[in-house]
């Protein structure tokens, strides 16, 4: 019976507001016959729809509130309220927004995001200034979204593919970076301390003053790469490059063991005693190099 009473609310407030059921399961990123479904009561929503629900409805949360078990979207009666509407406390939401189909959908400045996105598309999202750290994404095909100064540290990526995205001025810090692939992506700016990066390539991407400091990379194909700037306590581990420059770069205390470097251009290039010593062992062009002095 719940069920059926919320069904009728969200198909009142839907009409009112002249929508149609596609137009407000586009809104929410589902099907129209998942609408459907909630307006004949055959199933109801999640707490975090109901919320978006409640936002998109132009309706206040207790809409559905008072229909509901309190346990069912989150909150709980204030035992001492004997007169009146109940009390609402609202619970910590634990977002898991895996298994989405999310176009041009706009998360910038999002501050609790802090748990699952995987195995989604995202096309044209915003997450600008958003707060991702601790975020696993896995299996995620993420195409030509905007993460300027957003915040990765510790962030698990997995056997996904970026394609065509910003990551500029973002902070990567301890992030791992595994089985993926990043290809026509802009690093510039971003923070990438203590980042690993394992198996998978990176092609074709923007990593001009790209912050390189403890940052590991093993088994990646590296292809139409610039690095510019200052590579520090770094190590490239059975790495292959492709049109690869490192130009006006400064290369301390990095290691290189690789099957061949001489396809590396270096070109107006200072290197430490140590690191000039892995460069030459794998046979790369060291005329672009000047020898740091001790």
């Amino acid at each position: 019976m719940e069920a059926k009473i919320i069904g009728n609310k969200i198909g009142q407030a839907r009409k009112e507001k002249n929508m149609s059921q596609a137009q407000l399961a586009e809104l929410l990123f589902i099907s129209p016959q998942a609408v459907g479904k909630w307006e004949r009561g055959e199933s109801v929503p999640d707490i975090i729809t109901f919320s978006r629900l409640a936002e998109i409805l132009g309706v206040d949360l207790n809409y559905f509130s008072n229909t509901l078990h309190p346990a069912a979207i989150g909150v709980a009666h204030d035992k001492g309220a004997a007169e009146g509407l109940p009390a609402i406390q609202e619970k910590k939401l634990s977002w898991d927004m895996s298994r989405g189909n999310w176009i041009g959908a706009d998360f910038s400045g999002l501050k609790n995001l802090h748990e699952k996105f995987s195995s989604s598309n995202m096309l044209r999202c915003r997450f600008v200034g958003s707060d991702m750290s601790g975020l696993l994404l896995k299996r995620n095909n993420v195409d030509s979204c905007d993460f300027s100064g957003s915040d990765f540290n510790g962030s698990r990526i997995l056997g996904s593919y970026l394609s065509k995205n910003i990551f500029k001025d973002c902070s990567l810090r301890e992030a791992a970076f595994s089985e993926s692939y990043a290809s026509g992506c802009d690093f510039s700016g971003a923070d990438l301390t203590g980042m690993t990066v394992k198996s998978g390539g990176i092609e074709k991407s923007n990593m001009l003053d790209a912050i390189l400091h403890h940052t590991s990379f093993d088994a990646v194909q590296f292809a139409d790469i610039i690095f510019e700037g200052t590579v520090a306590d770094c190590s490239f581990e059975q790495c292959t490059f492709t049109r690869v420059t490192f130009r006006n770069t400064t290369l301390i205390n990095t290691f290189f063991k690789c099957r061949s470097l001489k396809r590396i251009r270096l070109i107006d290039c200072r290197a430490d005693r140590m690191t000039y010593e892995f460069l030459k062992n794998g046979k790369a062009d060291l005329s672009g190099v000047t020898l740091l002095s001790s």
